[in-house]
């Protein structure tokens, strides 16, 4: 009996998309460690004619020629989700969403295709849910869906057929880990079929105005799933934050060709699917009835958006090896902020557990964080609570000097506006017309910090 041809198999990396013909610990183009997954090799003819295909040749022009109007964009009807987009969608434009599952990826989408369909064809693919159960869905939600095209489909050609008929303006592909193309042989899902069928979408929507959404798989460690190639292909790249056990979701910009990148939006979770968060800050506050020792808020920035967030920190006798740690914050700089607290304020805790969180989950990686911290940690030490209405912020340097911190002055309309009275600053960042109804204290090092919350306290 002759014995069947065995399919040749390479080693494919799902961060960088480098091939190996053996599997390697560490991939040898990129240095990332487990990440080689086997593949079947695509001969080189196809290969060759699947990227001539994808090639257009254009004419070279003049820079200075080129026509540089601005974008026109479209808005979604959800206006979290405009802000995060930098205005609306854009015709020809690739989004790319991920998140974990059950976080609302689908839910947010079927939303802004429901109200999109008002003004502009949609359609809606769907490669993980039958249309009954995209029609239980938005009846659930409450949604018209008169206007909504749906198509329950994985194959590639097919899908590029349908928007082909179809002509939506705007087109919903969830998700991109299902979808494969019979050019290639692997199966759906796979680094190299992720990375061919993005590409042959992207091609769509440049070429026919529509813009596409793909909604990406995550990882266990919260990074998109498929060959980090796929976020360099797309033009915006959002990521759906929050605890499933939680009512609130925050969707941030982390790449956006057409925008603003570190924009948020927040949103919450209703009977009637997603709603935007007029006031955001009122999720990061505790509702302490009195001041508390241990508590300070600060004023941080998110893209455009000032966010007020509560830092409270805990302060506990430690055995032979205290602890530190931190929840949204780096650990790393907390403790250097340790550090810098024993060596220009003489306050120590050596000996002391400290722990350090940011309120209602969000991360912070700006540095203007550091002066709240500080306080926050010498008031738990102290077991004595910051004033009512008390906001600090600032960056603090090796040396002790608080550092300014970047737009200033729309930190502190932002903390006037929600009733705070009381300010601790970086001197460079006082304002040169009083606000209303806040008291400026206005430092140049740590020490002169820590003697003012004396005198408040």
């Amino acid at each position: 009996m002759r014995r069947m041809a065995k399919d040749k198999t390479n080693y494919t990396c799902s961060e960088c998309g480098g091939t190996s013909p053996k599997w390697l610990g560490k991939c040898p183009a990129c240095g990332a460690w487990n990440t080689l997954e086997e593949t079947v090799a695509e001969p080189a003819a196809a290969t060759r004619h699947r990227f001539q295909s994808l090639a257009r040749s254009q004419p070279v022009a003049t820079l200075s020629e080129i026509d540089a109007a601005d974008v026109a964009r479209t808005p979604t009807g959800i206006e979290e989700l405009d802000r995060v987009l930098g205005g609306g969608i854009v015709a020809g434009g690739v989004v790319l969403i991920g998140g974990d599952p059950g976080i609302g990826k689908s839910t947010l989408l079927l939303q802004a295709v429901d109200a999109l369909s008002a003004q502009m064809r949609v359609l809606y693919v769907s490669g993980e849910e039958s249309g009954a159960q995209l029609a239980l869905r938005s009846r659930r939600l409450g949604l018209d869906g008169s206007r909504v095209r749906v198509l329950a489909e994985i194959h590639l050609e097919k899908i590029q057929a349908t928007i082909d008929a179809e002509q939506p303006a705007f087109c919903v592909i969830d998700s991109i880990q299902t979808v494969y193309s019979d050019q290639l042989t692997s199966a759906p899902g796979s680094v190299a079929q992720v990375r061919e069928c993005a590409a042959q979408l992207t091609r769509t929507a440049k070429s026919s105005g529509t813009s596409i959404v793909l909604v990406g798989h995550v990882t266990k460690e919260g990074a998109l799933a498929g060959p980090r190639v796929l976020e360099h292909i797309v033009d915006t790249v959002l990521y759906f934050e929050g605890d499933t056990h939680s009512s609130f979701r925050l969707v941030r910009a982390i790449k956006n060709r057409y925008g603003a990148v570190n924009e948020i939006g927040v949103f919450a979770m209703t009977e009637r699917g997603l709603k935007g968060v007029a006031n955001p800050s009122a999720i990061f506050l505790s509702t302490h009835g009195e001041p508390v020792p241990g508590s300070c808020v600060m004023v941080t920035l998110e893209g455009t958006r000032p966010l007020l967030v509560e830092i409270q920190a805990l302060v506990d006798s430690g055995g032979p090896s205290p602890r530190r740690l931190s929840v949204g914050l780096e650990r790393d700089r907390l403790a250097m902020l340790l550090a810098v607290l024993h060596r220009h304020a003489g306050i120590a805790c050596m000996d002391q557990d400290v722990f350090v969180n940011a309120v209602g989950g969000v991360r912070i990686s700006e540095p203007a964080a550091d002066l709240a911290v500080m306080l926050a940690i010498q008031s738990s030490l102290r077991g004595r609570p910051l004033p009512r209405g008390f906001i600090a912020f600032g960056e603090v340097g090796l040396a002790g000097e608080v550092r300014p911190a970047p737009r200033g002055q729309e930190r502190l309309k932002e903390a006037a506006k929600l009733g705070f009275s009381v300010a601790v600053l970086p001197k460079a960042n006082a304002p040169k017309k009083p606000i209303e109804g806040l008291r400026i204290h206005a430092v140049e090092r740590v020490e002169q910090a820590i003697d003012v919350l004396r005198e408040l306290s």
